[in-house]
């Protein structure tokens, strides 16, 4: 079930047997402001690359009410791409905290579906999308780039999210913000 900006109940978890996902305590603090400071840094990216005929081309190319279309559409199909991975698992909760929007879960998650979870759209909407721009040209280059650029500022947190979730260990699991690792077998075989 998706609660729309509700926040889910609590889980008992044992401090003893879990880890804070984001071990380091000022790091855990102080998240979403580095989130916020790569969202300035990726939107202000292509001016400081040169690349200021790109942001001229999109609004040249796209004009500003099919502009803001894209931009909802991209959010949007980012939020799909997130619950497609976790229907089923448990509740979904869909909520903000300042500028950025949440989605979260109640479920435990293995470290693959934890990070198929986190990268998902930041492949299909950032990856893909780049890779299919080297392919064409014209207006359909410009959105493609422009997809790919607003989904990369839109994905922030998910990058940071993705790389600490593939630094844990193999058989980590993971649950509203921590992570412990599976049972380990005391006689492996040999």
């Amino acid at each position: 079930m998706i609660k729309w900006f509700q926040r889910l109940p609590e889980v008992d978890i044992n401090l003893n047997e879990w880890t804070p996902f984001i071990r380091n305590d000022w790091f855990r603090r102080h998240f979403m402001k580095v989130v916020y400071v790569m969202w300035i840094f990726l939107f202000l990216a292509p001016n400081w690359l040169g690349l200021t005929a790109f942001t001229n081309n999109v609004m040249a190319t796209i004009k500003f009410p099919y502009l803001l279309l894209v931009v909802i559409a991209i959010f949007i199909i980012h939020e799909m791409l997130h619950i497609i991975v976790i229907n089923k698992k448990g509740d979904i909760s869909f909520t903000y905290t300042g500028f950025h929007f949440w989605l979260d879960t109640n479920t435990i998650l293995s470290k693959t579906r934890f990070w198929v979870f986190m990268s998902l759209p930041y492949i299909v909407l950032s990856v893909v999308p780049a890779i299919l721009s080297f392919f064409s040209s014209g207006h359909i280059k410009v959105l493609f780039i422009f997809i790919s650029w607003f989904n990369l500022i839109i994905s922030s947190s998910d990058i940071i999210n993705s790389f600490l979730i593939f630094i844990k260990p193999k058989n980590s699991i993971f649950c509203k913000g921590f992570y412990r690792e599976r049972g380990i077998n005391p006689f492996p075989r040999k």
